[in-house]
């Protein structure tokens, strides 16, 4: 999308306000399929920082994700640029990448279809 989808982008602002994690999304980034839960941001940082930190080989990189830089904060009332999902998976065939779910950030200005609501499959 060159223009943002201004629904989504209430959506996400709607999660950060609301500080929501309930929020089920599909969405269609440049022909994959992400399919999960939104989070607010903060909340987002906060456990990917936590798997990170309890990683042996990435332990430091956890500090970048724990808060962001000061001059990376967003405005309090600029609207938000990015979708932060968490026990989320990528659709691929008839499987979902992770199967447990991962943490992914999304740009919503790349966001090329939407629905509310998540995809699961199983091998009934």
């Amino acid at each position: 999308m060159t223009k943002p989808d201004a629904l989504l982008v209430n959506v996400a602002a709607t999660v950060e306000t609301e500080q929501s994690n309930q929020m089920s999304l599909t969405v269609v980034v440049n022909g994959a399929v992400i399919t999960g839960r939104l989070a607010p941001e903060a909340a987002w940082r906060q456990r990917v920082a936590e798997v990170l930190r309890d990683s042996e080989r990435l332990g430091a990189f956890a500090a970048g994700f724990a808060s962001p830089p000061e001059e990376a904060r967003p405005d309090e009332d600029a609207a938000p640029t990015y979708l932060h999902f968490h026990v989320a998976r990528i659709l691929q065939g008839t499987l979902g990448i992770p199967e447990t779910g991962g943490m992914y950030r999304v740009a919503i200005a790349d966001v090329n279809a939407w629905t509310v609501g998540d995809f699961s499959y199983t091998d009934d």
